[in-house]
């Protein structure tokens, strides 16, 4: 699009060259269709995002600027941020929407959306509690720099680039207690208990031993066609690097932390606790949920479908033949022997063989599928204990690194067999697999709808995914099926404690009281899952909202099409133009349903 609008230019000089009035050059250089115009804005936006956000640019395989890391939460760059909003957000007004056509106008809208709450949260200090337990930059870097996450490791260059990124990261460190100090004085901290889950996280890398480093794995694992020249000098400047710039950089936040954060933040764990917390938590809830739907109204859906699932609960333990209360059926299947695995790779393994049959059987719904490849591997020792049961990483368009499905196997014992065929319904196939990568390996998205987001849509999804498992023939099992209850149930129940922990100004005590005496949940898991709650409002919220209502559009399209609806194609039209917030998502469906009648 950028040279279609160059060549448009050069035309007009070359006949202006010729003697002819700006006129008479107006007259004959076409008007720049607003089509054309707006994909100039989304190319020249999402080249200046990459660039100030470089490892976005990794994540999607471009490796322009894999030598760099942004320090996002420094003044400069959130200045930075803040105006390219601005600049951009008043450029695309100046493009009149009703000279668009359909998928124009979509991403317009998108764009907009983006640009205004991306505005509108800079109203909140977040830079100020900028880690966690559950996010922090400490953990990433790690995966970063083992040589198990995006960054790749294949040629000198990938090395050298490595280097680079870890005195960006040094610097980052040093941004992030500086700002931690700052939230300090005002009033603006993490809960105590979170960063103190936070510490041996980072300890973990605090070692005597160079060799003992994530960060040597890459020395470790140095590709074979390496000359002995760069061998020897990359061998010697990673030891040099980890010693001297990334060991000491973990232990000046462990300091930090230890000595000065922890003794003085703060004992409450919801947000309403903080400066205007009640206001941020509802831009938390707009941001996540992409409604206007009040922390009230969603405790309230939350409450509503733990009773309705807890219903259909009683229904299995009938078809297995339990006697006694839904309380002592959780406690049976938390604890009987048969639902577990003895070892941490049996469980692995046990996704793995998964993979295949699954695929297999999401052909009775899809027709799309995407190319990239998927794996399955073992969530990191390092950061395991605070980690969710499972999660997806994207892989690249190209196929140069596949999507990976990381499983939790911390205490085994906490890990019920039961559980598994729902996670991985969402996490990989056909939930979050599926839906990111058709998402990013459609080349006719602009660029920040192929690789963006919206937490609504996209575990709105992986939640309705889960829920298709009796038509796509899994959950055969009772004790399945009643783990694809059991993981609705959970987000049902997320609804409930993350509105109480941030709306409600309930405690960590009481948001684990309510877990166990309405879900099976084993106590490492609630622990875990309630302290992610604390560290990251609203997100919780995304799964059922999102999930309700793509049901809620699909019931709408079954009825209005009754014979002529076709579940492949409506999969299709939810997936093809990947994530949107869900009022869009609904009109664009509408709009199918009016073109298949």
């Amino acid at each position: 699009m950028k040279n279609t609008l160059a060549a448009m230019l050069a035309a007009a000089f070359l006949v202006a060259a010729c003697g002819e009035s700006a006129e008479q050059v107006a007259t004959k250089v076409p008007a720049i269709d607003a089509g054309v115009s707006l994909a100039a804005l989304f190319d020249e936006h999402f080249e200046r995002d990459l660039e100030m956000n470089p490892l976005s640019a990794t994540f999607i395989g471009d490796y322009r600027f894999n030598d760099r890391m942004a320090n996002s939460n420094g003044p400069e760059y959130r200045a930075a941020a803040e105006a390219l909003d601005k600049e951009f957000l008043a450029r695309l007004l100046e493009i009149d929407r009703e000279e668009l056509g359909e998928q124009d106008r979509l991403s317009y809208d998108i764009f907009k959306i983006n640009r205004e709450l991306s505005l509108d949260g800079n109203r909140f200090p977040s830079h100020l509690q900028p880690v966690n337990q559950f996010y922090s930059v400490t953990n990433f870097f790690v995966q970063l720099g083992s040589g198990t996450s995006a960054h790749p490791f294949k040629t000198v260059k990938d090395y050298d680039d490595f280097l680079s990124r870890a005195d960006d990261y040094s610097t980052i460190i040093d941004q992030l207690i500086t700002n931690m100090k700052e939230g300090l004085q005002q009033g603006v901290t993490q809960p105590r208990i979170l960063m103190e889950k936070l510490v041996p996280q980072i300890d973990a890398h605090i070692v005597d031993d160079v060799q003992e480093s994530n960060f040597y794995k890459p020395v470790a694992n140095m590709p074979d066609d390496f000359s002995e020249e760069d061998r020897a000098r990359l061998t010697a400047a990673y030891e040099d690097k980890i010693v001297d710039t990334i060991i000491p950089a973990y232990q000046r936040i462990s300091n930090f932390l230890g000595d000065d954060y922890n003794g003085s933040a703060r004992e409450t764990v919801g947000l309403y606790a903080q400066p205007n917390g009640e206001d941020w938590y509802a831009y938390m809830v707009r941001l996540r949920t992409t409604t206007n739907m009040t922390p009230d109204e969603i405790h309230q859906i939350g409450l509503d479908e733990v009773a309705r699932i807890h219903k259909e609960m009683h229904g299995v333990m009938e078809q297995v033949g339990f006697e006694g209360s839904l309380k002592e059926f959780f406690e049976f299947v938390n604890t009987d022997d048969q639902f577990f695995y003895d070892e941490a790779e049996e469980l692995i393994q046990g996704y793995r063989d998964m993979s295949d049959h699954i695929t297999e059987l999401s052909k009775r719904l899809f027709d799309v599928m995407p190319k990239t490849a998927f794996e399955v591997r073992r969530v990191e020792p390092f950061r395991e204990a605070s980690a969710s049961g499972g999660s997806y990483r994207s892989g690249t368009p190209d196929g140069s690194r596949p999507g990976v499905f990381y499983a939790n196997a911390y205490d085994i014992k906490a890990r019920g067999k039961w559980a598994m065929e729902s996670l991985f319904l969402h996490e990989a196939i056909p939930g979050h697999h599926f839906q990111i990568m058709i998402q990013r390996e459609n080349e006719d998205l602009p660029g920040f709808r192929r690789f963006g987001g919206f937490t609504a849509y996209s575990e709105g999804w992986g939640l309705y995914a889960e829920s298709l498992g009796k038509e796509l023939g899994v959950y055969t099992d009772p004790y399945q099926h009643f783990g694809g209850l059991n993981a609705e149930l959970w987000r049902s129940i997320r609804l409930v404690v993350d509105t109480g922990i941030h709306a409600k100004q309930w405690s960590r005590q009481e948001v684990l009281d309510y877990m166990y005496a309405n879900s099976a949940v084993a106590e490492v898991r609630a622990i875990s899952e309630a302290e992610r709650f604390m560290a990251i409002p609203g997100q919780a919220l995304a799964y059922k909202v999102g999930q309700l209502k793509i049901r809620a559009i699909r019931n709408k399209a079954e009825s209005a099409l009754g014979d002529k609806f076709n579940i492949k194609d409506f999969h299709t039209e939810v997936l093809k133009d990947g994530a949107m917030p869900l009022s869009m998502l609904e009109a664009k469906i509408d709009r199918w349903i009016a073109s298949q009648s």
